[in-house]
């Protein structure tokens, strides 16, 4: 038994799966670039100052003293006396370098000075102190 034929239907392409498709990707895209952010250091609360500006350097050395006053040189931890041998090493003969110290608000603030004076033993390396803008 021959059944008649159908008639032929044009052709089309469905576009709404395609659109699906492109809307998951825009949004894996949109959510990974929301974790893109750069961190210097270990994470800290960072004291909040009203002259906080941005500085413009381009090599970077990043010293963190944390809640419990553990310092770490580039998210690596060092002791006190070792500070400034590291951070000569790092420094060379680049006289651009910003050694910038992250501590957190909570830090006794002889353990930032003892820091402090450890950093300005070495030649060349101009110091600064992250803060939050108010």
């Amino acid at each position: 038994m021959r059944l008649p034929d159908e008639p032929e239907l044009p052709l089309q392409i469905n576009i709404v799966p395609m659109i699906d498709v492109i809307f998951a990707i825009l949004t894996f895209f949109i959510m990974s670039t929301l974790f893109l952010t750069r961190s210097e250091g270990l994470p800290v609360n960072l004291p909040k100052a009203a002259t906080a500006k941005q500085q413009q350097v381009p090599t970077k050395i990043t010293i963190t003293v944390d809640e419990k006053e553990q310092i770490s040189l580039n998210r690596k931890p060092i002791a006190v006396d070792d500070l400034t041998a590291q951070v000569r090493t790092l420094v060379g003969s680049n006289p651009e370098v910003l050694v910038i110290i992250n501590a957190d608000e909570k830090v006794d603030y002889g353990r930032v000075v003892a820091v402090m004076d450890r950093v300005r033993q070495v030649p060349g390396a101009k110091l600064a102190i992250a803060t939050q803008r108010k």
